[in-house]
């Protein structure tokens, strides 16, 4: 199987865009489906590919349609700790969706749908953007989010780290976290090698990883090596095929669902500043913050407005 980053296209691969499989099934496939044997991963990629198929037709259809074996989707079932794959399918009918197209795809699909101004594009974007908050605040696991948020407030040190769309916000996660503790920073940035980072992490650490498609080597790569040297991983991405998913202690897969050609990352914004609220209100930070604002006008940095020169 090829992957974005082995090929250098944009192009979408066949089991990309989870929306509307559901937060349960993408938890439960992401962590191992590099682990699963090669018919369970094409039953896999089957399922993410044609949810409504899966979720309404006989299993033989599927079978026939597939070229997967009944049993290897049965397998794929209780590899993934669900009963039976009848339990597995009920997951997908309760939450299906649109699937996400490529780059390219979704801009000549922006054009035709928008581009003659007869359809209001901003409303259509504003909607999508609200429901992808909506679909992860009601599917996101309330449990695993506080153990994160627990685990990053624990943590002697705490990295963040993106690439190419995820980088900007992965500096704006540790420039708000800057705000209320001194023991965060941005891996890899302004020179600075991402291995020096990692230099001295271990198990008392953190480290909080947000990547999506088309992935960048070196981040994934980071994920791999921050877990093996005992970091506490945080991930969060937007597909179960994200190689870092199967090195996090918790994983996160948003929703992206957009008429807009590029990846959405207004979920990905909830989530973090989320995780940086969850932060700041167990930190008893408003003083920190204080301080830092008197610091700012006095250096310059911020103003009011009022007093330019």
């Amino acid at each position: 199987m090829l992957t974005r980053c082995e090929t250098g296209e944009t192009r979408r691969l066949p089991w990309e865009g989870l929306n509307h499989l559901g937060e349960a099934l993408n938890i439960r496939l992401a962590p191992v489906y590099g682990s699963l044997s090669a018919k369970l991963q094409r039953a896999a990629d089957y399922v993410v590919a044609h949810p409504v198929n899966t979720a309404t037709r006989p299993l033989r259809a599927l079978a026939n349609e597939s070229g997967v074996a009944p049993a290897t989707f049965s397998r794929l079932a209780k590899a993934l700790q669900y009963d039976s794959f009848d339990a597995l399918r009920d997951v997908i009918r309760i939450s299906i969706g649109r699937q996400v197209d490529s780059f390219s795809t979704r801009a000549e699909r922006l054009e035709a749908e928008h581009g003659s101004g007869e359809t209001d594009f901003t409303t259509a974007y504003m909607d999508a953007c609200i429901d992808n908050i909506r679909t992860l605040g009601a599917q996101i696991d309330r449990t695993q989010l506080n153990e994160a948020v627990q685990r990053l407030s624990a943590a002697r040190k705490v990295v963040s780290l993106g690439a190419l769309g995820s980088a900007n916000v992965a500096e704006y996660m540790a420039y708000m976290a800057s705000f209320i503790t001194d023991n965060w920073r941005l891996a890899g940035h302004a020179g600075s090698s991402l291995g020096s980072t990692l230099v001295g992490m271990d198990e008392r650490d953190a480290i909080v990883i947000i990547t999506k498609p088309p992935f960048v080597p070196r981040v994934l790569n980071a994920a791999k090596l921050a877990h093996e040297r005992g970091i506490y991983v945080v991930v969060i991405s937007d597909t179960h095929t994200c190689q870092a998913l199967q090195y996090a202690s918790s994983g996160f897969i948003v929703p992206t669902d957009t008429p807009h050609f590029f990846s959405s990352y207004t979920a990905t914004i909830f989530l973090v500043e989320t995780i940086i609220g969850k932060l700041a209100a167990q930190a008893g930070s408003s003083e920190r913050i204080a301080i830092i604002e008197q610091h700012n006008r006095r250096l310059q940095e911020a103003c009011d407005g009022t007093n330019l020169n």
